[in-house]
């Protein structure tokens, strides 16, 4: 679990870097297809850690309650599961 929340925390500072050279992009008035380019590479970057981290949320905090036979946590934690794709859906 340490290793993977390195590995976020490398990759969000990588995007972090890549946020602030798009705007330098935009600053020096690049091209606009480059900064569509780079917007696109930005957003997939954060979509792998956003699998990254719904797959650790299902492999422990999900398990976990699935585990612990708490209908309440496991009620709860199924239905902050529904809201945020709801959220996506949107």
């Amino acid at each position: 679990m340490a290793d993977l929340r390195q590995s976020s925390i490398n990759r969000l500072r990588r995007i972090e870097g890549q946020v602030r050279g798009l705007a330098q992009m935009i600053e020096d008035d690049r091209y606009c297809i480059d900064i569509l380019h780079q917007l696109q590479a930005v957003k997939s970057a954060l979509a792998k850690v956003e699998s990254q981290v719904l797959k650790n949320h299902a492999a422990h905090c999900v398990a976990d309650a699935i585990r612990s036979g708490d209908a309440e946590d496991q009620k709860a934690k199924f239905g902050e599961l529904v809201e945020l794709f709801e959220k996506v859906k949107r």
